[in-house]
């Protein structure tokens, strides 16, 4: 049973992204919460969580449904439908959203094209217009947007109980396997889950900058960038390594790589299967040796 109390469920088209942020006073909330399928649909389910609405709510507007009708068939077939908040959003910026009547109070939904917020068991009638407006004006990607949303649903009152538990899920919505998220972060025990969130999403970002390095990159740029985000000193390392692997400097690469393996000789293999990979141009690992 899980009550959960404020959501977020969007859809980005300058970004081509879907995503569902959540947070509650309510243990492991971003597992049940959110859900989202590359190139198809993001789904909320809350208040007594029913966690159908999630798989078979994505099943259903995979087959092409759009989000009203997958929404009433659900509905129509769940006998606690007054108890559960649900929201559905699709890769048109088409919503649809339930709050059942008898939802714990404070509780309500708003929706505006690509973007429904919901929230119960609220302080104030305040937090999920509080949420709408932010991330309405708030720039950024949708996950700087989601997030901003919480930050202000948090600001409005927030869950009555207080704070314990968040989650971030963002993915492509073109079509994609369905394992490919761009973010997929949760919080399930935390003090301020809110400010744990914010950490985990500002590293998982430097990580996917560092995995992405290309020709061109600076590498002093991406070390300030990768140091920003949290990233161990080995990641920070590694992003040099990528970077000037990325431009040919195999010599450079070299280098670093070998004062990595000089500190730590079991990086070594790691660097070889790098370089087998093609993530480092041929003769880096030979050129550390030396």
């Amino acid at each position: 049973m899980n009550a959960v109390t404020y959501s977020i469920a969007a859809w980005d088209p300058e970004g081509n992204e879907l995503g569902v942020a959540v947070q509650s006073c309510a243990f492991n909330t971003g597992a049940a919460c959110a859900w989202a399928l590359p190139g198809v649909a993001a789904v909320a389910t809350q208040s007594f969580t029913e966690r159908g609405y999630g798989s078979r709510g994505l099943a259903l507007m995979q087959e092409g449904r759009s989000p009203q009708d997958a929404l009433d068939e659900l509905v129509g077939a769940d006998e606690l439908r007054d108890v559960r908040q649900v929201a559905f959003v699709d890769t048109t910026g088409r919503t649809a959203a339930h709050t059942g009547a008898a939802c714990i109070p404070h509780c309500g939904d708003l929706q505006a094209h690509g973007v429904s917020v919901q929230g119960n068991m609220l302080r104030s009638d305040e937090v999920w217009p509080a949420m709408l407006e932010a991330f309405g004006t708030v720039s950024g990607s949708l996950a700087e947007r989601l997030l901003a949303a919480l930050d202000a649903a948090e600001g409005a009152g927030g869950d009555f109980r207080g704070r314990q538990a968040a989650g971030l899920v963002v993915v492509t919505a073109d079509e994609a396997p369905s394992h490919e998220r761009v973010f997929d972060l949760r919080v399930d025990d935390h003090g301020e889950p809110l400010a744990e969130l914010r950490r985990l999403h500002r590293m998982a970002a430097g990580y996917r900058r560092r995995n992405r390095i290309e020709a061109g990159a600076d590498a002093d740029e991406e070390v300030a960038a990768a140091r920003a985000a949290g990233l161990p000193e080995h990641d920070v390392a590694a992003a040099a390594v990528l970077a000037h692997g990325r431009n040919g400097d195999v010599e450079r690469a070299a280098a670093l790589v070998a004062d990595i393996v000089a500190d730590e000789p079991l990086w070594l293999p790691a660097f070889e299967r790098y370089e087998a990979l093609g993530l480092l141009p041929e003769g880096v690992v030979a050129r550390a040796r030396r």
